[in-house]
């Protein structure tokens, strides 16, 4: 089905060409939310969804017969493309700040305005401007994109990853020299925090890898190399790499992870997906616009137990994943969709935005 908007024009040519999935699957596009970002799911099914624009929308009952997109709140900044869903509060990411709002299942519109709870990017606005947020026990992780594609930074929250108290106390960084850690996943086996980690521009073609790793597996602090060092401890500049963090799973230069989400190992819904898949996690890939265009997708990567089933192959890229969604890019490299958040449904589904058309999409196993 292709739901209507309340946030785009109906359906044309264009918005009604979908991408593909493997066989055995079935894929709807469900909603269009223009400048779709990431995705939450709610505990009677519906979606959330942040976005390049001042906004987070609901769709309803997306699980089900999907309602029309609406506005659930409207901020003072801008772009909010972060949001996490818990069962008393919903949690949002924009360029300025992390925001916390009152909730309640079932709820479709804020109960009050967005509180501020933390400020990021306090130096001002400038390169990378998304705030994706996730929450694991009862500690709050924002991802700040640096300022730029390679240079030295001022501002305490750039480039890392924070962690603070649900209302905001006790923030601090809890990873560093990490570029763009757009992609926050939380693993329900054991509440660990991943990141998906775009890297920087302007080194040898194909490098560096992006990378994906669970941030929490690390004491203290852990230093992702961030302008002096790249791939496996490989220095720039005469960098210093001996303490930098080695990452568990990697994706080819200019991929660009910007969403992610861990199917659960025991899933109890009807729309459960067939063994393969259970415990890995799908990662959103946007793309880029190096020459050939990289194509957007969205990549699965299996586990075993709680680590990528395969370890990384440092002369392949392509060894740990399998491509989940495909035929964003036509061959003369204009494109469809480029996804950008990703979510499980309570009842197994898959849940897919992008940013290229706007479209929500929902996978299921075909039946």
């Amino acid at each position: 089905m292709l739901a209507a908007s309340l946030l785009c024009a109906g359906a044309g040519a264009a918005q009604s060409a979908l991408p593909a999935v493997p066989a055995g699957f079935v894929i709807e596009r469900i909603a269009t939310v223009n400048g779709a970002r990431e995705l939450s799911i709610a505990p009677n099914g519906d979606l959330f969804v942040g976005t390049l624009g001042n906004t987070i929308v609901v769709i309803p009952n997306a699980e089900t017969v999907p309602g029309a997109p609406r506005t659930f709140a409207t901020f003072d900044d801008r772009p909010v493309a972060g949001v996490f869903v818990t069962s008393d509060a919903i949690y949002a990411g924009a360029q300025f700040g992390v925001y916390r709002m009152a909730y309640r299942t079932g709820d479709r519109e804020a109960r009050g305005k967005p509180e501020r709870i933390a400020a990021v990017r306090t130096s001002g606005g400038g390169g990378h401007a998304t705030t994706t947020v996730a929450l694991s026990g009862d500690l709050l992780y924002a991802s700040v994109g640096s300022s730029c594609n390679a240079c030295d930074e001022h501002d305490p929250t750039r480039a890392t990853i924070q962690t603070m108290r649900p209302y905001g106390k006790d923030m601090h960084a809890r990873a560093v020299d990490i570029r763009n850690a757009i992609a926050l996943a939380v693993d329900p086996a054991d509440g660990s925090v991943w990141a998906g980690v775009a890297g920087r521009d302007d080194l040898a073609h194909g490098h560096p890898y992006e990378i994906f790793d669970d941030v929490t597996a690390h004491p203290g602090t852990p230093d992702y190399g961030w302008l002096h060092c790249f791939d496996d401890r490989q220095p720039i500049d005469g960098g210093n790499c001996a303490n930098v963090v080695v990452p568990r799973a990697v994706f080819p230069a200019y991929d660009t992870p910007i969403g992610a989400a861990f199917y659960p190992a025991d899933p109890k819904g009807k729309y459960a997906f067939p063994a393969a898949y259970r415990g890995g996690a799908f990662v959103a890939l946007h793309g880029s616009w190096h020459q050939p265009p990289v194509p957007p997708r969205v990549a699965f990567v299996r586990f075993n137990g709680t680590a990528p089933a395969k370890g990384v192959d440092w002369s392949n890229p392509d060894a740990q994943w399998s491509e989940f969604l495909s035929g964003c890019q036509h061959p003369d490299g204009s494109r469809i969709c480029r996804p950008t958040g990703v979510a499980v449904g309570n009842d197994g589904s898959l849940f897919v935005s992008e940013d290229e058309g706007g479209a929500i999409y929902r996978i299921r196993p075909a039946r």
